[in-house]
Parts: structure tokens; sequence; C-alpha cells
């Protein structure tokens, strides 16, 4: 666990700010499995709804913050460096026209939380050893120790 999880985090959250509903979610009926599916696929919609009234600047932010690769992710001086955050000043003052309310938000963050936290959703879980990252970290080790 690393900055690269907070930032990605903080861009689901973002997302949902300016959708008005989460990135991973489609609706009340997605299981577990579906919403893990696309996390792990890392697709999520910029387009349409809610999207046709964001900036193309917030757009990239958030495609950068939700990266699934922690190391092209966005560290959080890229993003406090990003132009949509150095030139706030130069956006509109005026609320966006989103077609949601705080209650379609919340239903769809609850939604998503019931999905993950469903009681017949067994996650498969395996050695932290075998992990990619831990694999990759191993033979980094191995390689700048000379074995």
């Amino acid at each position: 666990y690393d900055a690269a999880c907070d930032i990605w985090s903080l861009g689901v959250l973002f997302y949902t700010m300016l959708a008005g509903y989460t990135p991973f979610a489609n609706g009340p009926n997605d299981t577990p499995e579906e919403i893990l599916l696309r996390i792990g696929n890392g697709k999520f919609s910029l387009t349409g709804g809610n999207w046709d009234n964001i900036s193309d600047g917030a757009k990239d932010l958030l495609s950068h913050m939700l990266h699934m690769d922690p190391h092209q992710r966005y560290t959080t001086e890229q993003v406090l460096k990003h132009s949509w955050i150095t030139h706030r000043d130069r956006l509109l003052n005026d609320q966006p026209n989103r077609n949601d309310t705080s209650d379609v938000i919340k239903g769809a963050v609850v939604t998503t939380y019931s999905a993950l936290t469903h009681k017949t959703f067994q996650p498969v879980l395996e050695p932290v050893a075998a992990s990619n990252l831990a694999q990759r970290r191993s033979m980094k080790k191995r390689t700048s120790t000379g074995l």
C-alpha cells in the first residue's frame, strides 16, 4: 500500500462528485464479480450524461488519477501541478448543470459498498508472495544484489 492507492481512491471520489455515480458500478443489480472485473480492467466512461458538462482538463486529471498501473498513475505532486488545479481561478464560477441529487450519489455509493460486502462473495486470496508486485520486487532485489 502506498500513495498511489490514495490517488486512485481520490480519483474514485472525484469521479463520483463530477458524474453523480461511481465509476465501476453501473446499477443496483451489478454483482460483486462484475464490479471487481470493471475495477480490474480499469474501464470507466468519461462521455455522455453529466460528462458533457465537465471540462477536458478535469477529465484528463481524472483519467491520470484512475490509471490502473500505479507506476503511470499521477503522484500527489503531479495532481497538484495539473493545469485543472493550477488554473482553478480560470474555471467557471457557475455550478455545472448536473442530472443528479445527493440521494443519487449516496445510492450509487451504497450500491457499490453493498455489492462488495455481499455475504456470498468470497474473493480468491493468494499468498502475498505470489502477487505480481511481490515477484517484481523480489526480482529487483536479486538483480540489485547480484544474485
